[in-house]
């Protein structure tokens, strides 16, 4: 459906503050294994089926924090049940029993918990607070990241059938776990969760996510976090850039722009670049379409992609254009709901030759299955049969963590890792201080946990099917890299990009490990030779 400019409503609330406010903050395109006690031996341990005993908790103390070693024999009880997380709220002087502890292995295996003392901050928050986030200086090593060293072992433990294993590793992350704590404390808490859920998919994940909040506490959480995190921001940046750039080189200005969303960004990427074309020389284009696949919901969220649902009754369409009106932007938005990626065509996209197509594909396209069928190719195969004038595909940097590249074990490794930066880089970006924005943030970011869905690939891969199925890679301009920059410099100083020779792609990194990545295509001269 093509959702038409609505009638002026005083008694409205307006444009809910957020675009005045997006425009402020976003800146324009300028600026062995553990090999004893198998789990099989257990009548009630069938992966293939539920777990039907009652999760019971365990009665012990609290670990002892003074070095003290974890006993290597745990009474006979799995996990005990978590509770869902109640409706977000500020506890920033919450303090659990647990904060201020760190674990670790011995070389004999034994987890040993030993009490850590609060860093005190020197000088003045504006002189700390910028670079310090939590109290993990662990850069790109996995020193300090004592929650990854609990919870990877545990899932090697749950896929070599270590029913001893499990209950001792399970035991002493349950005394860690807290969702109010540090970076590895929330880590430990979102991945215990987790393999709660893959034992038995009756336990509750339990955060706070998206589809969950309020639509205007939703909006302005997603305003929050672009202003104090680059996790999203930067690559909005880049592709705003690029599409002002590829207008640039298009010979005639009076053809209309034709956007074709596949993103995560719920409206909040487009303000700045409808302010930019209005600044535009020689004006904005005469009609600006935007058309947004909207991803589609199955009514449970351990399948969607993360960011990817907002709640009910957000529409961000409305708003969109009442700013485009301000700005003296024809704005035509056409919003496609229950069409899965794999359905598109030009019939569904409803191409002119009149228009300039530009797609903005993010941090949506790898949850196609890249096995059999190879959704993924087919649809970017459907994507070049649009001849759009350049693609703009932005997504994570990382290797696949589906079944079918891997062991449970392996898959679980590297979602944890990848949300161990996010973690560590949005503790940063709020200071280590408590708030609503952050918690739904962070819930949302953890359902990659739990997401069958999740099958990422790392750059090259990516840039190989592009290649494949008759795209060509371009080099990103000046603009756009010199904007990516001066954005970047806004916030915490651990944040770097890097620009790639080899492909042109421009990197995202956090403390050294890549993040994200985006890219910029063109069609090749000839067809490929496979579509």
């Amino acid at each position: 459906m093509t959702i038409e400019e609505p009638e002026p409503n005083p008694t409205s609330d307006h444009i809910l503050d957020w675009l005045e406010d997006s425009v402020s903050f976003l800146p324009s395109f300028l600026d062995d294994p553990y090999g004893s006690g198998d789990i099989s031996s257990y009548q009630w341990w069938d992966q293939g089926q539920e777990l039907d005993q009652d999760f019971t908790s365990y009665t012990d103390n609290s670990i002892n924090c003074n070095s003290a070693a974890v006993a290597g024999a745990v009474t006979p009880v799995i996990l005990r049940e978590i509770p869902d997380d109640p409706a977000p709220r500020v506890a920033p002087n919450h303090q659990r029993k647990n904060q201020g502890r760190r674990a670790s292995e011995t070389e004999d295996g034994d987890v040993v918990e030993e009490a850590v003392a609060a860093k005190k901050s020197v000088g003045s928050k504006k002189a700390t607070g910028k670079a310090t986030g939590n109290n993990c200086n662990n850069g790109s090593s996995k020193e300090g990241r004592w929650a990854e060293q609990l919870l990877n072992p545990c899932a090697t433990a749950i896929t070599a059938g270590n029913l001893s294993r499990v209950q001792h590793l399970l035991y002493v992350l349950h005394e860690l776990a807290s969702s109010t704590g540090d970076a590895n404390h929330r880590l430990a808490d979102h991945g215990l969760r987790a393999l709660s859920h893959h034992l038995s998919s009756s336990v509750s994940v339990g955060p706070i996510t998206f589809s969950s909040t309020e639509p205007r506490f939703f909006q302005r959480s997603l305003l929050k976090f672009y202003e104090v995190s680059p996790w999203f921001a930067f690559p909005n940046n880049i592709a705003n850039t690029s599409i002002l750039q590829i207008l640039n080189g298009v010979p005639s200005r009076s053809r209309n722009l034709h956007i074709l969303d596949i993103g995560v960004s719920h409206g909040v990427q487009w303000p700045t670049l409808l302010e930019a074309l209005s600044r535009r020389s020689g004006g904005p284009p005469p009609l600006v379409r935007l058309t947004v696949i909207a991803a589609t919901s199955d009514n449970d969220q351990n399948t969607e992609t993360p960011f990817s649902i907002a709640p009910p009754g957000d529409n961000f369409s409305a708003r969109l254009l009442s700013f485009a009106k301000s700005m003296n932007i024809n704005l035509q938005i056409n919003r496609l709901d229950n069409h899965p990626l794999q359905s598109l065509s030009p019939q569904l996209i409803d191409t002119s030759p009149d228009e300039t197509l530009i797609v903005c594909a993010q941090f949506r396209l790898h949850h196609l299955n890249h096995n059999t069928p190879d959704e993924r190719t087919e649809f970017l195969k459907a994507l070049r049969k649009l001849e759009p004038e350049a693609v703009i595909l932005s997504e994570n940097n990382m290797d696949c963590s589906c079944t079918n590249c891997g062991d449970f074990a392996t898959g679980f490794s590297r979602r944890i890792e990848h949300l161990w930066k996010f973690l560590d880089s949005t503790s940063a970006a709020f200071k280590g201080r408590e708030s609503e924005e952050r918690r739904v943030m962070e819930g949302e970011a953890a359902r990659a946990l739990t997401d069958p869905g999740e099958m990422n690939e790392g750059k090259e891969k990516w840039c190989e099917r592009m290649r494949g199925v008759g795209f060509a890679g371009e080099v990103f301009g000046e603009d756009a890299i010199d904007g990516a920059r001066a954005l970047l410099r806004k916030y915490d100083s651990n944040w770097e990009m890097r620009v790639e020779e080899k492909d042109g792609c421009v990197g995202l990194w956090w403390k050294g490990l890549s993040v994200s990545f985006c890219s910029l295509w063109r069609l090749e001269d000839t067809k490929p030779n496979n579509s």
